[in-house]
């Protein structure tokens, strides 16, 4: 299974505006959309971190590099990913006249921080931070994305360093949340022996049992990512037992 760590950033969108607040934006009142300034992705099992900008490519080739990875990848790793920025770069393929990337499976970090965890702010940094995986790359806030989008060249060396370092604790956080992503896209369909869904190892625990509605099922504890799951084949199970489970 190939994985692909990603992260964009985009521009502002750009309009004229008579307050600060509870605001209104009329179509008429665009003076520039939001667009994608820039990604950075990575490989599972690599350490080349990928990075591409309008700065350094027009937008069309930034745009055809990163479908061309998406072309590669059986699954994409993101955080908030799935509501930001993979309907973004979708845009940005329809408006460049691709067709859609090959199908892949999709993994959200985000959905499972808030699902699973209550942290005090569910922010790539804080969670990081609070998990002892690093922080992002400093930088000056609002006015970086400002100076990108006129061409700074300092400005942009940050944009690039912030970007990379986002992937890179990406890819940590998502081996640290690994055994607590429910519905993971199942690894072991890779294999041609039974292997934990979540990371592939074929290192487990038995551990109890399953019993549902349809019936009882072995249950293992992997032994290298920690990631609970059952086996496929139901057991036979006693009256009494299949009473209990009703």
């Amino acid at each position: 299974m190939r994985i692909l760590f990603l992260d964009i950033e985009t521009s502002p969108n750009t309009a004229h505006i008579w307050g600060l607040w509870n605001q209104t934006i009329g179509i008429n009142q665009l003076l520039e959309s939001s667009y994608t300034l820039c990604w950075a992705a990575k490989w599972a099992g690599e350490d080349t971190v990928l990075f591409d900008s309008v700065y350094q490519s027009s937008p069309k080739q930034m745009v055809k590099r990163i479908h061309g990875l998406l072309e590669q990848a059986d699954m994409v790793v993101h955080y908030h990913g799935s509501s930001f920025d993979i309907p973004t770069l979708n845009k940005e393929f329809i408006s460049h006249k691709l067709s859609p990337p090959s199908p892949y499976k999709e993994v959200d970090l985000l959905k499972t921080v808030r699902k699973r965890f209550r942290f005090t702010s569910n922010k790539l940094d804080y969670v990081a931070n609070k998990l002892g995986l690093g922080k992002k790359h400093p930088h000056e806030g609002h006015t970086l994305w400002i100076k990108c989008m006129a061409n700074d060249p300092e400005a942009w060396a940050t944009m690039e360093l912030y970007n990379r370092q986002d992937v890179q604790i990406l890819e940590q956080l998502y081996y640290r949340l690994l055994p607590w992503i429910k519905n993971h896209p199942n690894r072991s369909t890779f294999h041609n022996e039974a292997s934990c869904p979540n990371c592939g190892s074929k290192y487990a625990q038995r551990r109890g049992w399953a019993v549902l509605q349809t019936g009882k099922y072995q249950r293992y504890q992997c032994k290298e990512c920690g990631a609970w799951y059952r086996d496929v084949h139901r057991e036979p199970m006693p009256t009494s037992e299949r009473r209990m489970s009703l």
